[in-house]
């Protein structure tokens, strides 16, 4: 039976949320928070689900037809607390009859800054300078000491031209870039802001200084930044990933930094996590941060609240914005 509006539901939370977050969420409801803040096992998942009304999830649980098919019959909502959702089956949720609720369009400054970011400590080879005075080797400044690129004046190429591809593309006027991008259509004159687009990847690969990955994994973009596209950036380029690590083929990046085919890159996102391709760890010219696109409180707040609202909508019978299925 779906929960009476206004009643308090047994939220399972499946990794630990940021105090203020679940300080906010237990003013209505009542949560059990994993206290081991891991990834739970599938069987560990479906204990949660037996004794929740709804759950709280990260891109890191998977919930495929075969979880969904198992899921307890009280489990009536599943949000995750993401932007991205592949890690769900929402088809197999809908016709289970959840409701499936996600964190859209709360991400975008977070994660357009880190873009920035992970661009700027690539091109300034910030992983070099952090090491040498990390180390105690730094000597002084010389006239030939980590010489990088520079950034202003450059194009940047962004793969994936939603919300955050275009807070992306603001943030990179301010250095006078200019901006082009690929998207799956082109966008109206007033959402380009001027911005130009390419029907081909390719394409856009041979106009890109600087390559920005910032589209949703799907099966049609897994892959995407494979060897034969990497081949068509501009030497020296930079190639920065924001978005989820299937969109790049690690051997063919891998490849292209060490061959100094490309100058440097950035990377926040990776195939396997955590688990990433070692040999990232072994190139001077590839600043990583461990996913922490959207690691502001700001961000971390708002994505609570979207849920929280999405859960109370769902309980009045309505259908939020941020609901899929």
């Amino acid at each position: 039976m779906q929960p009476a509006p206004g009643s308090r539901l047994r939220i399972g939370v499946t990794r630990a949320l940021p105090d203020p977050v679940v300080a906010m969420l237990r003013r209505q409801h009542d949560l059990w928070i994993n206290p081991d803040d891991r990834v739970l096992s599938p069987d560990e998942l479906q204990e949660l689900a037996a004794r929740s009304d709804a759950l709280i999830v990260t891109a890191f649980d998977r919930f495929n037809e075969a979880a969904i098919g198992r899921l307890a019959p009280c489990v009536k909502i599943v949000s995750t607390f993401s932007v991205g959702y592949e890690h769900i089956d929402v088809e197999a949720a809908r016709k289970r009859g959840l409701a499936v609720l996600y964190t859209a369009d709360v991400l975008s400054d977070a994660v357009a800054e880190m873009a920035i970011f992970l661009m700027l400590g690539a091109a300034r080879r910030a992983h070099e300078g952090a090491r040498l005075l990390y180390e105690r080797k730094w000597v002084g400044w010389t006239p030939t000491q980590l010489v990088g690129v520079e950034v202003t004046g450059q194009r940047i190429g962004i793969l994936g031209m939603g919300r955050i591809g275009r807070t992306i593309s603001r943030r990179a006027r301010g250095f006078d870039m200019t901006v082009h991008y690929h998207n799956r259509s082109r966008l109206s004159p007033d959402l380009e802001e001027g911005a130009t687009y390419h029907a081909r990847i390719e394409d856009l690969m041979a106009q890109s200084d600087v390559l920005v990955v910032a589209a949703p994994s799907t099966p049609t973009t897994r892959g995407s930044v494979n060897a034969d596209r990497i081949a068509l950036l501009p030497k020296d380029a930079i190639v920065v990933n924001i978005a989820r690590g299937d969109l790049i083929d690690d051997d063919a990046l891998i490849q292209a930094l060490q061959a100094g085919r490309i100058a440097a890159a950035g990377l926040d996102v990776f195939n396997n996590e955590p688990r990433l391709d070692e040999r990232y760890l072994s190139l001077a010219n590839v600043f990583l941060q461990p996913h922490q696109g959207s690691s502001t409180m700001t961000a971390r707040a708002k994505m609570g609240e979207i849920l929280r609202d999405g859960i109370d909508a769902v309980l009045r019978g309505e259908s939020p914005p941020n609901r899929l299925a």
